[in-house]
C-alpha cells in the first residue's frame, strides 16, 4: 500500500449549491477518472452527514452520475428553513458547497504529486 496525504476535496473535485426549500443539492465533480474512484469510496452518505452535522441535516443521498465522474448530494434540513425563513446571510446554500470542498481526503503520494498540491499541514 501507498503512503497517502491527506488533501481537501477542492484538490481533486470542483462543486456547486442549489436549494429547494430546506434541501440543499450539492454536485461534486472530479478533476478525473482516479479522483472520482477516490471519492465515491471516501465521500459516502455517512461522511458528509458528519461533516454537516453542525447544521442538523436530516437526511443525506448520494447520486452516483459514473459517466460525469461526478456526484450530487441532497442534504435535507439544513438551510435554516429555506430562502423565505431563514435568517442567516446565506438563504439559498451557496457557500455549502465551498464547505463541502473543505472536507479532507486521503490521496495517494502519487496522485498528489500528479495533482502538484499541498497537503494540509
Amino acid at each position: 500500500m501507498s503512503a497517502t496525504v491527506k488533501l481537501p476535496l477542492y484538490q481533486l473535485a470542483h462543486s456547486r449549491a442549489g436549494d429547494k426549500g430546506n434541501t440543499s443539492n450539492i454536485s461534486v465533480i472530479a478533476w478525473d477518472a482516479e479522483c472520482y474512484a477516490l471519492l465515491t469510496e471516501q465521500l459516502t452518505e455517512a461522511r458528509v452527514a458528519q461533516w454537516f452535522g453542525y447544521r442538523h441535516p436530516k437526511n443525506v443521498a448520494r447520486y452516483l452520475l459514473p459517466k460525469l465522474e461526478a456526484m450530487n448530494f441532497v442534504i435535507e434540513g439544513v438551510l435554516d428553513g429555506g430562502v423565505n425563513d431563514a435568517l442567516n446571510l446565506d438563504t439559498h446554500g451557496k457557500g455549502l458547497s465551498f464547505w463541502m470542498l473543505d472536507l479532507p481526503i486521503e490521496v495517494p503520494q502519487t496522485l498528489a504529486a500528479r495533482l502538484a498540491v499541498k497537503e494540509y499541514v
